[in-house]
């Protein structure tokens, strides 16, 4: 006959055991019915769309005498291209991968002068009527200048064609910078500038204390556009200056004739495009604390 502490052992270990299972099962994650719901809601939609497209253009583009491959044979065409994209044969021989990393690294040098010298510029134009009276008119022109008009002129000034490529990236992004966030400084809030006056904030604390953090919405809707413009820049850039380049790709593609490589790059430009925005988004999002634009 066993011993009270033997049954009581068996009792509590019978318990603990019973406890653990049931936090396990507690500890496992639940996926409801609702759940379920709005994921499908996300991911159907745009399923459904793209097959309903990509089978029209089979269909399309499958007679005899289409100016376009059909999207089978476009898989066929370019399979080389899609099943390796970092080989390396010396000079513009190289895989998508290689040539996607040049065009972001000239995107992301032209994009961070942009983004510096558009805040300070449109933090001068928001908080100084006077600077906004006279540099307001000469930006609102130079805007709607095409970023193509700028190639010519920086590569006259540059005479090389990465700096000209970069100097297109920038001026073509920091208008709706300057612009945006010229619209935020306008938006503070009197009390935010009443509270400053109290404690007597020099200018540097107040830009960076009451200035940054209220027109962050505003600054980051101008990044986004920024980004997107700036990827749309280096693309067109990158076919008139050569060298390594998503650009430049598309460029040669054409002159040889390989239609199905040139989709399959426009299909990497417009994932690659989505991808930049929507980090500029998520960094905004960090920064405001989920109040700038989704």
């Amino acid at each position: 006959m066993a011993s009270p502490a033997t049954l009581a052992g068996k009792v509590s270990l019978g318990t603990s055991g019973r406890d653990a299972a049931g936090i396990k099962a507690r500890s496992l994650p639940r996926i409801s019915g609702k759940g379920l719901s709005r994921l499908a809601a996300q991911i159907l939609p745009p399923l459904v769309v793209l097959t309903a497209f990509l089978l029209f253009w089979e269909v399309a583009c499958s007679r005899p005498g289409a100016g376009l491959p059909a999207p089978s044979r476009v898989f066929s065409e370019a399979w080389p291209i899609i099943s390796d994209p970092f080989f390396d044969n010396g000079g513009t021989d190289k895989g998508l991968f290689w040539h996607i990393i040049a065009s972001l690294q000239r995107v992301a040098l032209g994009f961070a002068l942009a983004t510096i010298a558009g805040i300070l510029l449109g933090t001068l134009v928001g908080q100084s009527e006077w600077a906004m009276r006279g540099l307001d008119p000469i930006f609102q022109v130079l805007r709607t200048i095409p970023p193509l008009a700028w190639l010519p002129l920086s590569l006259a000034a540059f005479r090389d064609g990465q700096p000209s490529a970069i100097f297109v990236i920038f001026i073509t992004s920091i208008w709706p910078i300057i612009i945006n966030t010229a619209v935020g400084i306008r938006n503070i809030p009197q009390d935010y500038r009443n509270v400053a006056a109290v404690v007597r904030l020099n200018p540097v604390e107040f830009f960076v204390k009451i200035m940054l953090p209220s027109a962050a919405p505003y600054i980051f809707t101008g990044l986004r556009i920024g980004v997107g413009l700036s990827w749309l820049a280096i693309v067109a850039a990158e076919m008139l200056i050569g060298g390594v380049g998503i650009g430049f790709f598309i460029w040669d593609a054409w002159n040889s004739s390989h239609i199905s490589e040139i989709i399959v790059a426009l299909v990497y430009v417009g994932v690659i495009g989505f991808i930049l925005d929507r980090v500029v988004a998520g960094l905004g999002r960090l920064v405001t604390r989920g109040t700038s634009a989704a």
